[in-house]
């Protein structure tokens, strides 16, 4: 998987965590960095922070999904971010991302919410409806 947080210890904390978790994590602090990765390493999900420097995180999902699914365009992904309003979690979605989550995120939420991205098909065959972390 990859995750972009341009927060040393926020990176650092999620890492370990998704680690222990069994995951393979690639982090990166930046949008640039990240679209160049996806091609080359094709992760099964992407985590990102919102508030990156330069190209925000809304930026970032636009670019990732115009790659198109023969460069990991369609990769499942999810912010993670400290804009925790309702207007964020919409904007969030509209953007690109298929999950929206609030920081601080638990680690069981965040092991839950990887999981399920990891679940979903790339072809879209059976995402579930977009919706923010917490919502029925």
């Amino acid at each position: 998987m990859l995750l972009v947080d341009d927060e040393p210890d926020a990176r650092a904390l999620l890492t370990e965590v998704l680690q222990q978790c069994g995951a393979v994590v690639v982090a990166t602090h930046s949008a640039d960095e990240a679209v160049r990765l996806i091609p080359r390493e094709r992760p099964a999900v992407l985590l990102s922070d919102i508030g990156l420097p330069g190209e925000d995180g809304y930026k970032l999902i636009t670019r990732v999904r115009a790659l198109g699914p023969e460069d990991g365009g369609d990769l499942p992904a999810a912010a993670i971010t400290a804009y925790a309003r309702s207007d964020d979690a919409s904007r969030a979605l509209a953007a690109g991302y298929q999950r929206h989550a609030p920081k601080p995120i638990q680690p069981t939420t965040l092991a839950a919410l990887v999981a399920g991205l990891a679940q979903m098909h790339p072809d879209g065959a059976e995402q579930p409806a977009r919706r923010p972390i917490g919502s029925a």
